[in-house]
């Protein structure tokens, strides 16, 4: 088998390399030609086509040694896959091997202590799951099936909770990480605390994450949240409206402003099927009496649509699933700013209008709170004291839409680029090269370039917004 390397070439494995890989490993090894191949290899993203030589699909931190030890000896080009939901597709390669977490989706909660162990491969449904039937949750994405590794490692600004509870890397406690060298150690304030800081932000540049540690906080079963809709005539009401009510929100109140088309989902009204919407979604993470009187400037609006009420968190966390299924096409662009000034509202909604696709669409989160009280140089996610983030996301169903939607993204990201942004999130990154990876981790970049060389040295965790040793 012919397998690539780190330096473009390909190795010849003899089997006597494999049958060893083979004796140590206790998950599967699936190679190009197995029956389980091609479901192995896919991802969420159905832009996505890679081939890897071999998957080796690990049931505990044991086959990631082994794994990881295989492709340093062979120098062996390496994917990590912990969710599979990266954006540019950086958990599958071509001929390269791909380390697999998918099998790894145990999660363990100790209610007396509030904190949850779960393992790389978990989803956020899994941990919400297991969570919420103490009446716990920590802050996880916004859509149940991304994976907890990326997410986390990436620093993890796209939460219901973050304005009360900080980012995701916030509230991780510690994680159990298999370095470049095959060591296999625990990172948490007391012990390897530089790795543990790069964790939190500087995404798979430092190892394979075999399982993470987070704290717990009182949240649900019941939360006030959701969505509301406006007709799209409104666009520019809503949106003015929503840049003033945002400036005196308190911690527990979460928003996010979208830019759709409305779907033709059981819970939307018919006559909202298909037409242009602008969306207020949010999240109170408090009592639901107190979040009534701070949403109803949202209500007294008279949306076409009201979902903003009590429902479960796991039901918030999981309403837009079936919406972004595995294999649906999607790219993105994001940058953070400081404020959003009359004329980038204009351009928003303009390129709004132009998008090739009805499930495309925009959207600006709104920061500050608890992720803001925390010092930009506190872990590597560097844009905390950024007010909003803004997003153009497409999404579509097959290859021949795939042109339009991707000029679109970045003709749209182009225009916004003129209204003075800040840099990236990581995780909302293509491949766009070290400028701009230095440019979002911003004064950063130099510390977690000297974590990388430690940990790192012959950068065999490169796909990714890699920091180059």
């Amino acid at each position: 088998m012919q397998i690539e390397q780190l330096d473009g070439g390909k190795t010849e494995s003899a089997d006597g390399a494999f049958q060893e890989l083979r004796t140590a490993f206790r998950g599967s090894l699936i190679a190009a030609g197995d029956d389980q191949f091609d479901e192995a290899r896919k991802v969420w993203n159905g832009m996505i086509d890679r081939r890897p030589r071999l998957i080796a699909q690990c049931a505990g931190a044991a086959d990631v040694i082994a794994a990881v030890n295989f492709a340093r000896t062979h120098g062996l080009l390496v994917a990590v896959r912990g969710g599979g939901h990266s954006w540019p597709g950086h958990s599958v390669c071509d001929d390269g091997l791909m380390i697999d977490l998918s099998r790894m989706r145990g999660v363990r909660v100790d209610p007396a202590a509030k904190t949850v162990r779960a393992q790389g491969g978990a989803l956020w449904g899994d941990v919400d799951h297991e969570s919420q039937a103490f009446g716990l949750a920590t802050s996880g994405g916004v859509v149940s099936t991304t994976g907890i590794g990326g997410l986390t490692l990436g620093g993890g600004s796209q939460t219901w909770l973050i304005r009360r509870y900080g980012s995701t890397a916030d509230n991780l406690v510690s994680a159990d990480v298999v370095t470049a060298a095959g060591d296999f150690l625990k990172a948490s304030e007391t012990e390897n605390a530089d790795l543990f800081w790069a964790l939190r932000g500087g995404g798979g540049n430092f190892g394979v994450v075999t399982s993470f540690e987070y704290r717990l906080h009182p949240v649900g079963p019941l939360v006030l949240g959701g969505p509301t809709f406006f007709l799209w005539d409104r666009a520019k009401e809503i949106t003015d409206f929503y840049l003033e009510y945002v400036q005196d929100l308190p911690d527990e109140l979460t928003t996010i402003l979208y830019y759709w088309t409305a779907p033709p989902a059981p819970f939307l009204p018919e006559s909202l099927h298909g037409q242009r919407v602008v969306i207020i979604a949010a999240c109170y993470a408090g009592a639901a009496k107190a979040g009534e009187a701070v949403v109803a400037p949202i209500r007294a609006l008279k949306p076409a649509a009201d979902m903003l009420g009590p429902l479960p968190y796991t039901g918030l966390q999981s309403m837009f699933d079936p919406l972004f299924p595995k294999r649906i096409y999607s790219y993105a662009k994001s940058d953070y700013f400081d404020a959003i000034p009359p004329a980038m509202v204009d351009d928003m909604i303009a390129w709004a209008e132009r998008k090739p696709t009805p499930m495309s669409l925009t959207h600006l989160n709104h920061f500050g709170g608890a992720m803001g009280r925390v010092a930009n140089d506190a872990t590597p996610f560097a844009q905390r004291d950024a007010t909003f983030a803004f997003s153009e996301d497409a999404f579509w169903d097959g290859p021949e839409a795939t042109a339009a939607n991707v000029k679109w993204v970045k003709d749209h990201w182009q225009a916004m680029r003129g209204h003075s942004p800040r840099g990236a999130y990581v995780n909302f990154m293509d491949d766009e090269g070290e400028d701009r990876v230095r440019e979002s981790y911003r004064g950063n970049y130099d510390r977690l370039l000297r974590i990388k060389r430690k940990y790192d040295p012959a950068n065999l965790f490169r796909l990714n917004q890699n920091i180059k040793p």
